[in-house]
């Protein structure tokens, strides 16, 4: 089967969840989740969960596990702590959770990065894997970044990721 036979069978409504992991700012002041948000909705999708959290590694790996476990969304989309400061510890927390990488989504969303805000792309730390069922993105903070991540990668691939998760191709 070939690439756009795949792209056919890909999922068309995913369930999402949302994390934001920050010290500083609560749910009403989510900007980067509240905009990943309203694009899962325009896009057809079920947001399940909405939550922001403390930049803590084990509260990060807890919560990914808890809703990965009790909500099972197809797509989970964190944001944050993906930094270069001591107190940016998504990566740590979550990547030993991963069954599987999705390699190459650090690698294009740098590059694209890239084309936007020069040098300073090679910062970023974002990566991707699965979890269980569950297709788990690591985003910058940044609402630029999220909007970069989602529009260009993360939304036009994810019912086709869902559906290999799934193993309904």
């Amino acid at each position: 089967m070939g690439h756009s036979e795949h792209k056919k069978n890909a999922l068309k409504k995913l369930r999402v969840g949302i994390i934001t992991v920050s010290t500083t700012r609560t749910l009403a002041e989510d900007k980067s989740g509240r905009w990943m948000k309203k694009r899962a909705e325009k896009e057809g999708h079920e947001v399940v969960v909405h939550r922001v959290i403390a930049d803590d590694e084990q509260l990060i790996g807890q919560t990914v596990g808890q809703i990965v476990a009790d909500m099972a969304p197809d797509t989970l989309l964190i944001t944050g702590g993906t930094g270069l400061n001591p107190t940016d510890v998504t990566i740590e927390a979550v990547r030993p959770l991963f069954e599987k990488e999705l390699t190459a989504f650090g690698t294009l969303f740098t590059l694209l990065s890239f084309e936007e805000i020069d040098s300073a792309a090679i910062l970023s730390r974002a990566t991707a894997g699965i979890i269980k069922q569950t297709t788990v993105f690591c985003l910058p903070g940044s609402l630029n970044a999220c909007k970069l991540a989602c529009r260009e990668l993360i939304f036009p691939e994810a019912g086709h990721i869902a559906a290999h998760v799934n193993k309904e191709l």
